[in-house]
Formats: C-alpha cells, sequence, structure tokens
C-alpha cells in the first residue's frame, strides 16, 4: 500500500513531508517521480492533470486535498468506482467566515471605493452603512455557510440562507428549493455563494438571478469560478443593478491578464485564498483513511457521488 500525491502548484513535498513526520511507515510518492503504480491504493489529489488518476490499477480511495470535489468529477477518465473524499477542517470553515466579515466591512464602510479615489487624488466622504440595515444572503448551507452564517449573525447582521434542502440553523433565517430561491434573493443586500459546484450549480450566478436581487445589491463568489456567468456580472455591474462584487474564484486560474475584471472598478479580487486547508490539520484524516483502507472500514467524509459533494 502507498500514497501518490497528484497536485500541480508546487506543494507536493510539503504535503509529502506532512504525511511522513505523522507517519513515517507509510509509503509516499511523487506522482512526477518513477513509482510501482499497482502498489498505490490511495490518491491524494489537487486539481490532477486529466487521465493522471487512471493509471493506479489497485486504487481504493481518491482523497481530495481540499473541501472541493468538482474538478475530479470533471475529468470523466477518473474511474467511476473508486471512493471519493473530501477535507473537512474545522479551521477552513473558519478562514472562510473571516475572510466573509471582512469583505462585507469593506463593502458597507466604503473601503475599496475609498482606496481608488486615494490613488485618483480625490477627496470625498461617501455614505456608509450600518451592520443592523444589512440583510447578508448565503447560497449554501453546508460546513462553510452555516458557519460564515452563524457567525454573521453574532455580529449582528440580519442573515439567511439558500440551500437544495432544508437546514435549521439558529439566528438564520432559511430558504430551501426552486420554490424559495426567488423571496431569499429579493431580500438579499449582500449576496455570499458558498455552493458546492454541480452541474445543477454551474453557471447559477447568472442575469436572470442578478435581476431578482435588489437594486444596487453587491456579490461575493467564495466558491467556484464556475457558478458565475462573467458577462452577466460585467452587464449587472454596467447597468448599476449590482453596486459591486468581490470574487475569490474565476473559471481560470491564474484570470488571464486580459480578462476584463483585472481593470473594473467594481470588481474587488483576491487569489483563490478565501480559506486553504492547513496540513497539520488535515493529515490525521488522511492518514486516517489510509489505514481504514487497509482494514476494509468505512472511509471518512466519502462524497456522494450522486450529488455531486
Amino acid at each position: 500500500m502507498a500514497i501518490v500525491i497528484i497536485r500541480q502548484d508546487g506543494k507536493i513535498d510539503l504535503w509529502k513531508d506532512a504525511l511522513l513526520e505523522a507517519d513515517p511507515s507509510i509509503k509516499v510518492y511523487n506522482y512526477l517521480e518513477e513509482h510501482p503504480k499497482e502498489g498505490v491504493s490511495m490518491a491524494l489529489t489537487w486539481k490532477h492533470p486529466e487521465e493522471s488518476l487512471s493509471v493506479y490499477p489497485n486504487l481504493k480511495c481518491i482523497a481530495s486535498a481540499g473541501a472541493g470535489v468538482d474538478y475530479i468529477f470533471e475529468d470523466e477518465t477518473v474511474p467511476k468506482n473508486i471512493p471519493i473524499t473530501r477535507i473537512v477542517d474545522p479551521y477552513l470553515a473558519g478562514d472562510m467566515s473571516e475572510h466573509v466579515l471582512a469583505v462585507i466591512m469593506a463593502h458597507i464602510k466604503n473601503l475599496n471605493a475609498y482606496k481608488l479615489n486615494q490613488v485618483a487624488g480625490i477627496w470625498k466622504t461617501i455614505a456608509y452603512k450600518r451592520i443592523k440595515d444589512v440583510t447578508v444572503g448565503i447560497m449554501g448551507l453546508g460546513e462553510l455557510g452555516s458557519l460564515t452564517g452563524s457567525d454573521l449573525y453574532r455580529y449582528g447582521f440580519t442573515v439567511q440562507g439558500w440551500s437544495r434542502s432544508k437546514k435549521s440553523i439558529e439566528g438564520v433565517k432559511t430558504f430551501a428549493g426552486d420554490a424559495e430561491l426567488k423571496p431569499f434573493l429579493n431580500t438579499t443586500d449582500i449576496l455570499v455563494c458558498l455552493l458546492p459546484l454541480t452541474p445543477e450549480t454551474t453557471g447559477v450566478l447568472n442575469a436572470s438571478l442578478f435581476r431578482q436581487l435588489p437594486e444596487h445589491a453587491y456579490v461575493v463568489n467564495v466558491a467556484r469560478g464556475g457558478h458565475l456567468v462573467d458577462e452577466d456580472l460585467v452587464q449587472a455591474l454596467q447597468i448599476g443593478h449590482l453596486s459591486g462584487a468581490c470574487l475569490d474564484v474565476y473559471h481560470q486560474e491564474p484570470l488571464p491578464k486580459d480578462h476584463p475584471f483585472w481593470s473594473h472598478p467594481k470588481i474587488h479580487m483576491t487569489p483563490h485564498y478565501a480559506s486553504v486547508s492547513d496540513t497539520a490539520s488535515v493529515i490525521p484524516q488522511i492518514i486516517e483513511n489510509y489505514h481504514r483502507i487497509a482494514k476494509g472500514h468505512p472511509l471518512l467524509n466519502e462524497v456522494d457521488r450522486k450529488k455531486g459533494y
């Protein structure tokens, strides 16, 4: 048995060292080095190259090194009978909640607008909003969305959330299903997307959805780039229906230099860094599942292939 690490962001050695430090008895391979493919039982991956998972005949688990697994389902060469797991990390949810809070506070206190004015040499006050006057709507009430909603409520915001199935979260008014999407959107001043990316949610942040938000609503996408129709966002900002947007995720990363988001004054960007898996907190999950494979036990945090998350 062995683990192969497959990722393209220069962090293979970081994860390999962390695994070996936690359990020196495990065999761990870099997918770019020569290694016995028949001995690999687990692939620890993040945005792997297509077809790279199909070369392991005895693979028993595909372990995403993050909370998202959409990139695995997008690779049609991935074997369909192998369990997929994802990371459940309390630090991941906390980091996301803090990022969303920072983004919202910057928006209602006009910090991004003041930065633009500073660069342009403009001295001008702008009317700000108070927390009590803002309703934040969160699309997606999984672990990240639920904690973010709870934290925003404790901070004093009016918070509501929408998900496919009904959820109950203290302090958060919840909506569910297609029938309740419109009333949720109609009363949301700041929309935060934390949905999983599935065929049903791809392109959900589009012109039709934006029209259902109140005039001058603000959009925050910290889920996946595939949720957003880029052209529809630019158009909604151009006509003034939306007041702005903050994006952490994109269809292509890094974002191409000729993309209109770079120079748009109403779009604030961060480089997919709102919430990053910490090796120290998630390695124990990986190792636990590695030993569960050997014992034939059920895996932790296994993904529902039908739901896609």
